[in-house]
């Protein structure tokens, strides 16, 4: 009698019998395809497949106990890098920087169609506004031609071109390419839900999350363009941070090593946790190397140490430096390894799928010499909702040819926490409850819920919070200064 398989040998068994199922399935689809886009879909499909392999061997979650603690210089401090004011130097390293922003987010989640980095962020400037501001600042200061590439999307590549044509007369050197687009998986059966790659039914697809950077950018031809234009490294960044511009003090520390270092491949911009960061990914040493640890990467049991500011001190803020040499040798070779995050969807059809996605931040273990610097807080100003616009849209922050510092104005140099209602989540509707963007210099900590309206020149300082309880309104009245108040209840305002 043959003995049953151990549970092990059993999930290995399943593991490689949904491997083959699904190259059987790619196989199929690639036979639906035309034949001029056969060696694109070739390559896409054959990533997807390397993905999907990897899924099938990952174990989901790490091993706790093999955290180890980070070594000596493995997190270096930003003051401890040092200041380039040499302009001819400056000029020198910029003409081997690639500047590239991640551009395949819809704005959908706070209400908006199209690519996010097309919404408003200040004085009617977009975020690609503001980039190109910036970049174009630093051509004209230096005499140079750094280039800006977009990654976009298939969600957001047509409107991306189409929005770009408005910047001919802009001195910036634009390239674009689009990242992957992979295949739904079905939840149930894991394979891909789509049966015909000419189908034009966008919901079986997905773009893999900003890993697929390195393998996207080498497969459109650029990174052998740019590494033959005599650059080496590149700036990688989200286009919706709006502090991730240029930072001439880790360029000149890639570049220009002191003796006794040899230059980074990798470099990773980390900052200080705070409460609102808990679920931001960290740096940890894991079997040797350094890693970037995801949330969803973290034992059910140790996610509230996970969260713990005091063990875990620094979050990654996705502003990556890398080398560009380095990272062909890596793709090339096949040596990227990254942990597969698997984002799981229900589509409107009813279907229950999954995502394989990879984060860029996880190509850190497959470079040598990969460091971390502990970035001051104004190199991560995200807008992921509306309450970040509110900062942004501010007199917290001071606006000079693209870039966003902190007022001086302001005494204390951390930013306020702000809470909207969900009534303010789309931007439609947080600018109409708007009458006027209040003046937040000295604010601490504000709490809007419910049905609130805000009239023209408001102030708010200290902590503030405004509830208005179901089929209540708060009218704010135009002038007002609230300092360290609660407002509840009912409170209209009507013009007569």
């Amino acid at each position: 009698m043959t003995p049953f398989p151990s549970s092990e040998e059993w999930k290995t068994s399943t593991k490689l019998e949904a491997l083959g199922s699904m190259e059987g399935e790619l196989a199929h689809l690639l036979s639906t395809c035309k034949p001029e886009t056969l060696n694109h879909n070739k390559t896409e499909l054959s990533g997807f497949r390397n993905l999907f392999a990897r899924f099938l061997r990952a174990k989901p979650t790490v091993d706790w106990s093999k955290i180890e603690p980070l070594p000596e210089g493995a997190i270096r401090p930003y003051k401890s890098l040092g200041h380039v004011v040499d302009k001819e130097l400056i000029a020198s390293q910029l003409r081997k920087l690639v500047v590239v922003k991640l551009n395949g987010g819809l704005g959908t989640s706070m209400g908006c169609k199209g690519p996010k980095s097309v919404i408003s962020v200040r004085n009617d400037l977009t975020f690609l506004d503001l980039t190109m501001q910036q970049i174009q600042t630093l051509n004209k200061t230096y005499g140079v031609d750094v280039p800006l590439v977009l990654m976009n999307s298939f969600n957001t590549n047509e409107d991306t071109q189409k929005v770009l044509k408005k910047y001919a007369n802009v001195k910036v050197s634009v390239h674009t390419f689009s990242q992957s687009q992979y295949p739904r998986i079905n939840r149930e059966t894991l394979l891909p839900i789509v049966k015909s790659l000419e189908a034009d039914d966008n919901e079986c697809w997905y773009p893999p999350g900003h890993g697929n950077f390195y393998e996207a950018f080498h497969n459109s031809g650029l990174l052998d363009k740019f590494l033959a234009d005599g650059k080496e490294y590149c700036f990688l960044s989200n286009i919706d941070n709006m502090g991730a511009t240029v930072d001439l003090s880790i360029l000149n520390f890639v570049l220009n090593p002191s003796p006794d270092q040899t230059a980074p491949e990798f470099l990773m911009e980390v900052t200080d946790k705070t409460r609102a960061d808990v679920k931001g990914g960290t740096l940890i040493q894991y079997e040797g190397r350094l890693m970037l640890l995801e949330i969803a990467q973290v034992p059910k049991d140790y996610v509230d140490e996970f969260k713990s500011i005091s063990k875990f001190r620094i979050f990654n803020t996705n502003n990556l430096w890398a080398k560009l040499d380095a990272m062909r040798k890596i793709v090339v070779e096949n040596k990227l390894e990254m942990e597969v995050i698997v984002n799981p969807k229900h589509l409107d059809r009813g279907l229950d799928v999954i995502q394989l996605e990879t984060a860029a931040g996880a190509a850190i273990k497959s470079f040598s010499g990969a460091v971390g610097v502990n970035v001051p807080r104004s190199r991560f100003l995200p807008v992921k909702k509306t309450s970040d616009l509110l900062l942004l849209m501010s007199n917290l922050y001071d606006i000079d040819n693209g870039s966003l510092t902190l007022s001086h104005q302001r005494s204390f140099p951390t930013t306020p926490l702000v809470k909207l209602g969900s009534s303010f989540d789309k931007v439609k509707d947080y600018l109409g409850r708007f009458n006027g963007i209040p003046d937040l210099l000295e604010l601490d900590h504000l709490t809007v819920s419910g049905d609130v309206w805000f009239g023209k020149d408001v102030s708010l300082k200290g902590t503030v919070i405004i509830i208005a309880n179901h089929g209540d309104r708060i009218d704010i009245p135009p002038g007002s200064i609230l300092e360290n108040k609660i407002v509840s209840g009912n409170l209209r305002i009507l013009e007569h």
